[in-house]
């Protein structure tokens, strides 16, 4: 995700299901920031990566009984 440069930043909007800049979309109805517009592409991609990252981390979750 997004780095601490200060170019600008892209958006994957859910209403639109495009890329936006930063004057897009209210913050509910998108992900980001990205700093590429092709990151941004790639949001929900990334996140589902995460969210299976996450959902294997033994550190999150609790042994089975």
């Amino acid at each position: 995700m997004s780095s601490d440069s200060d170019g600008p930043k892209y958006y994957y909007c859910f209403k639109h299901q495009t890329v936006e800049g930063e004057d897009g979309c209210r913050g509910a109805d998108r992900m980001g920031p990205y700093d590429t517009p092709e990151e941004a592409a790639r949001a929900l991609e990334i996140a589902e990566a995460r969210n299976e990252a996450w959902d294997n981390d033994p550190a999150w979750n609790d042994p089975d009984e």
